[in-house]
């Protein structure tokens, strides 16, 4: 009976972690112009500016204490 109840406590333990494991991370689409000497590259079928566009995470911001300020 006691290795039963410490076989199914063991087990419910390490199957806790493996389910929070199976979360995709939040991501977001950044697209940015392409530029070049300083003036938007245009694609000549469509007449809008190229894009260059990249998946990227999307972090939790966390909240800090603020800086003091430097005495004189």
């Amino acid at each position: 009976m006691k290795s039963t109840v410490l076989a199914l406590v063991l087990t419910a333990a390490f199957a806790m972690p493996v389910m929070a494991a199976d979360e995709a991370p939040k991501t977001k689409q950044v697209c940015v112009d392409v530029m070049k000497d300083g003036k938007p590259v245009m694609d000549p079928k469509t007449k809008k500016p190229k894009q260059t566009c990249k998946t990227v995470k999307v972090h939790k911001k966390h909240e800090g204490t603020a800086v003091p300020e430097k005495k004189k």
